[in-house]
């Protein structure tokens, strides 16, 4: 078969099938249990790239067709299950719902320019990126999780639908803005996982109460 199999790359299919899950839980209205997948995609891909670099022998192929999963499993994980879960909010369409079109599309052009920036850095250095230019796309594992649990319990309908609305479409500027962020190290990567673990423990719970309320 075509393709990498070997514990590198698990990770990063492991989400992909997830985030392809959250899309058949959002599209039947279970809104809490596509968060909650999202959340794990945002984990995985917090581990995935230090799991991949504990292989040492990996080939040039191995390295490059890991950086090409990545960035598709990113776009589908972090942008595509994010916009649907919006989209979902209010079924059917209305002029608004062009900001979850224009998401992962904004997801997908600060993708493919990361890839250009980054095939070219390798060219002339070794050293890790220490910045990014724009604001990462598994921001969105975060953000749109954050909403969830802290502003849906709190807001009515209509004034959380216009909120969601409001921070996709910062949140997709962001994306392709000219915005100079420092690329997170040993600390900031604890951090984002405590934060990660947090929003899996209260959305879990959520889950439960929900299902045994229904």
């Amino acid at each position: 078969m075509i393709g990498v199999y070997d514990y590198t790359v698990i990770l990063t299919y492991a989400s992909t099938l997830l985030a392809a899950a959250g899309l058949c839980f959002a599209a039947v209205g279970n809104r809490t249990a596509a968060v909650l997948l999202l959340v794990i995609c945002g984990i995985i891909d917090l581990l995935d790239g230090p799991v991949a670099r504990t292989k040492k022998n990996r080939t040039q192929d191995e390295k490059s067709f890991g950086i090409q999963i990545d960035s598709l499993n990113d776009l589908v994980s972090f942008g595509v299950l994010p916009a649907f879960i919006g989209f979902m909010l209010r079924p059917g369409f209305s002029p608004e719902k062009i900001v979850f079109g224009l998401f992962p599309l904004c997801g997908l052009i600060r993708l493919a320019w990361f890839n250009v920036q980054e095939a070219n850095r390798q060219k002339e250095t070794d050293e890790r990126r220490k910045y990014y230019q724009g604001v990462p796309i598994t921001t969105s594992a975060i953000v749109i999780p954050v909403v969830e649990i802290f502003f849906r319990p709190f807001l009515p309908d209509l004034w959380y639908y216009i909120f969601t609305v409001a921070v996709y479409a910062v949140l997709g500027f962001l994306f392709i803005s000219k915005a100079k962020i420092r690329k997170p190290h040993k600390t900031g990567l604890i951090i984002l996982l405590v934060i990660g673990v947090s929003a899996l423990v209260i959305l879990t719970w959520r889950l439960v109460m929900e299902t045994l309320a229904g």
